[in-house]
């Protein structure tokens, strides 16, 4: 990659998206973002600050070009940023109608496209030609909500081509972020999509009231389970125990930012998913990601053993009573 002066694009302005908006602003003079209602872009415009996310950030106006038109976002900006939920991913890159084959695509989103059941990374090479030397995926352990607050937070950016991985690292270098690179691209796709499966488990566990012992014994077999899983569907070398995966993990299990703990936790305590994700108002991506995994697992030849995703599906997908699905997980996992 020869040019190293980039027009970033932005897809999506919920929690993730307002937070890369905000990082990026730091050493960037101009970032394009796409926000589908005209009603937040004129707010925001305005007064400087996204209504309905992360809305304490002091957003750098000037450095925004924002437009309600993807199309014009995706032609004015060399790196794309996909930064909405996994389940809406697909209707948004649909509105897509330019060629994007030669843009630098990064992935930050969490979990497969669920109407092809691809990881983000193999859809858009399927479906837009972006090849594996263009596309990064951008892992944690890193909340929206601390980046608001400015706290030291960790970004992993992975990719293929490690050359471009560095020139991309250090567009989100600031004073509250630290980035490491990777090439472990699918594994940091796979990590950030369990990990809230995990955080849900994690959280459904509290609502049953199960204390701070049975929890950490929960997240100690749930970064094996993940290292299992990930390994049959990609082996490459790689440390479980850094930071994109059990970082990223520990991070979304005991943060009371989390919203996939939050949402676990109000199934333990009773919720139905339909009141639990009313109450909410946010998308917990741990849900549909649960299905995914489950299905990928059952259907696939690299069959793994996964007693707390499995534990999670029965109760979300089979309404299965959460105390006595989590009695038979105590005696699985030790």
């Amino acid at each position: 990659m020869k040019k190293t002066k980039l027009k970033f694009g932005v897809i999506g302005s919920g929690s993730w998206g307002t937070a890369l908006i905000k990082i990026l602003s730091e050493n960037n003079d101009e970032i394009n973002w796409y926000i589908r209602n005209k009603h937040n872009i004129d707010f925001i415009s305005n007064n400087s600050h996204n209504p309905n996310y992360l809305s304490s950030v002091e957003l750098k106006i000037r450095k925004l070009k924002i437009s309600e038109n993807i199309n014009d976002i995706v032609s004015n900006s060399d790196v794309i940023i996909i930064a909405v939920p996994s389940e809406y991913v697909n209707a948004e890159m649909k509105k897509i109608k330019v060629n994007i084959s030669d843009k630098i695509v990064i992935c930050g989103l969490k979990g497969l496209v669920p109407e092809t059941n691809l990881l983000f990374g193999e859809h858009m090479q399927k479906y837009f030609s972006v090849s594996k030397d263009n596309f990064l995926v951008i892992g944690g352990p890193c909340h929206a909500e601390e980046v608001a607050l400015e706290k030291l937070s960790y970004l992993t950016i992975g990719s293929s081509n490690l050359n471009l991985c560095k020139i991309i690292s250090e567009k989100f270098k600031c004073k509250y972020i630290n980035v490491k690179s990777s090439d472990d691209v699918i594994g940091i796709e796979y990590a950030s999509m369990l990990k809230n499966i995990f955080a849900l488990a994690v959280g459904i566990s509290n609502g049953l009231g199960y204390g701070d012992n049975y929890q950490s014994v929960l997240v100690s077999n749930s970064i094996k389970e993940m290292k299992r899983f990930i390994s049959k569907r990609h082996k490459i070398k790689r440390n479980i125990n850094n930071s994109a995966y059990l970082g990223d993990l520990l991070v979304t299990g005991y943060s009371s930012f989390s919203r996939n703990r939050m949402f676990g936790n109000m199934i333990g305590k009773g919720y139905t998913v339909r009141s639990a994700q009313l109450e909410m108002k946010m998308v917990a991506e741990g849900y549909i990601a649960t299905k995914k995994a489950y299905l990928l697992n059952e259907e696939s030849d690299k069959k793994v053993k996964i007693p707390i995703i499995n534990a999670v599906y029965k109760i979300l997908y089979k309404k299965r009573s959460a105390r006595k699905i989590f009695k038979e997980l105590s005696d699985i996992i030790s």
